[in-house]
């Protein structure tokens, strides 16, 4: 091969590596990358693939493959053959006739048939797959300098495929916490509003003496009750279940509540719990939450409930209702002596006691580890 050709070819990669590194697309970086190894060792075929997170083919984007063959294909390549070997051992592979080699398994049905094949591996910081062309249409077979390019076009591929994925993460990072704060400032801000809203009305009802004005604060007070259940559905709609985190899972928690207790809890949340909180304190929180919940909807005949979760040099879980009080002798325990066991489990403390104003405190507190 000529100098000047050669000189000329790698004027070309560069063009292509900059190309490919001025996109923020990922579908349109792999289509890019193809094109240009075919344009630059010129061949019929190409293909690039990379691999997901559990070691499957994710993404392939073809070049040279009409619709009609590339619909009968169908499937995704499984790794095997060569296009195994590529992954397992990461070396460039160049076959002057693919059907010659041993390792010349694994194609799918209706792959275009082809001959020369020139193969490399894709591999950057978290991009793993393979780059391979085939069918050089100027000659028999790829040749050494054919390898030496696309080589290097796939280290700066894996380069471009790496920085792409890395700026897609951070703004669906950016995405969700974004919703995620929408989420906080709906419920701290605008349900806390509509929940003081709707007791300030029923306070008014023993002042109230006409029938109709009773009546209308009754339907004030429902719909302010049905605002702030919508509110809540829409901020666990906000919330990515992959990301649902312990305020979420509180939010719902509570919200469940309403079916037996026949009106929502006022619901406060202070501090970073979804950050200090580990797993298995949450599980035990959310327990506890749940039996403090039920009792007073079975036993409390409560009309208004509070519940209070707070992190500071521990977490703390305080549930207070206005109901008829703990009695001396609660009929059944074991819900006290539950909750009280999963304290003790993380080296914290319960108590459940009767207010002087009527109801029930129950506060949960284990240390942050």
């Amino acid at each position: 091969m000529a100098a000047s050709s050669f000189d000329a070819r790698l004027q070309q990669l560069l063009d292509a590596m900059l190309s490919i590194a001025s996109d923020r697309s990922l579908p349109t970086v792999l289509r890019r990358i193809i094109e240009a190894a075919c344009t630059l060792v010129d061949a019929r075929y190409g293909a690039l693939g990379v691999l997901g997170d559990e070691g499957q083919m994710s993404e392939l984007v073809t070049f040279g493959v009409d619709q009609a063959t590339h619909d009968a294909v169908g499937r995704l390549p499984e790794g095997k053959g060569i296009l195994g070997r590529l992954l397992s051992d990461p070396k460039p592979i160049r076959l002057r006739d693919v059907n010659e080699s041993p390792l010349s398994y694994g194609f799918p049905e209706h792959h275009p048939p082809m001959r020369s094949f020139l193969g490399v591996p894709v591999r950057g910081r978290e991009a793993v797959g393979s780059l391979y062309v085939g069918d050089k249409q100027t000659g028999d077979e790829f040749t050494e300098d054919d390898e030496r390019l696309v080589v290097a076009l796939a280290a700066a591929s894996a380069v471009a495929i790496d920085n792409v994925t890395l700026q897609e993460r951070l703004e669906s990072m950016a995405v969700l916490e974004d919703r995620e704060r929408i989420a906080r400032e709906i419920h701290d801000k605008i349900i806390q509003r509509l929940f003081t809203a709707g007791m300030m009305l029923q306070t008014t009802l023993p002042l109230v003496t006409r029938d109709e004005v009773t009546d209308r604060i009754n339907r004030a007070v429902d719909e302010l009750d049905t605002a702030i259940r919508d509110l809540r559905n829409a901020i666990f709609a906000l919330e990515s279940p992959s990301r649902r985190g312990l305020r979420i899972d509180i939010f719902a928690h509570t919200d469940e509540a309403r079916a037996a207790l026949g009106f929502s809890p006022e619901l406060r949340i202070e501090g970073p719990i979804d950050l200090v909180v580990s797993d298995q304190i949450a599980e035990h929180l959310l327990g506890v939450l749940q039996e403090a919940l039920s009792n007073a909807a079975r036993h409390a005949e409560a009309r208004k409930v509070e519940v209070l979760v707070a992190s500071g040099p521990d977490i703390l879980l305080r549930v207070t209702d206005d109901g008829v009080g703990l009695p001396d002798r609660p009929r059944d325990g074991s819900g006290l002596r539950n909750m009280e066991s999963r304290a003790v489990a993380l080296g914290g403390s319960f108590e459940a006691r009767r207010r002087r104003e009527g109801g029930t405190v129950v506060e949960w507190r284990v240390p942050i580890p």
